[in-house]
């Protein structure tokens, strides 16, 4: 999947709702996701440029109103950073490839087997 070289190939590859979310790094309305309740098996790929971030194996349930997963599907297909913003401190999780925004990931999903609950925005997939 080819990535665009600046903002405006972005906005003309992606639909509005993704640029918002994968270059502006917002977050869509909870429990509104097309992908919150899906049980297909497969994996899911970033919608800006295609690398597999993640495994339905790993998909739960964590009733936060985003398509949540307990870990990624290889080491290094997503990066983690602080963000600080919105006066809250969470970890920003990001395509390693081209940079957008995903969601977050916190430390709070105890009865999952790595303890992670990676919180994905569905139009980032």
């Amino acid at each position: 999947m080819d990535m665009p070289k600046d903002e405006a190939g972005w906005k003309k590859k992606l639909t509005p709702e993704q640029y918002r979310v994968l270059r502006q790094k917002q977050n869509e309305a909870p429990f509104t996701g097309k992908l919150l309740s899906n049980k297909d098996s497969g994996s899911y790929t970033c919608a800006g440029c295609g690398a597999e971030l993640f495994n339905s194996k790993t998909k739960f349930d964590s009733g936060s109103g985003w398509p949540s997963f307990y870990d990624v599907a290889k080491t290094g297909a997503v990066k983690l950073e602080e963000d600080n913003s919105f006066g809250m401190q969470r970890i920003e999780v990001t395509c390693t490839k081209c940079g957008g925004h995903l969601g977050h990931v916190f430390d709070d999903a105890y009865d999952q087997p790595t303890g992670q609950r990676f919180c994905i925005n569905s139009c980032a997939l």
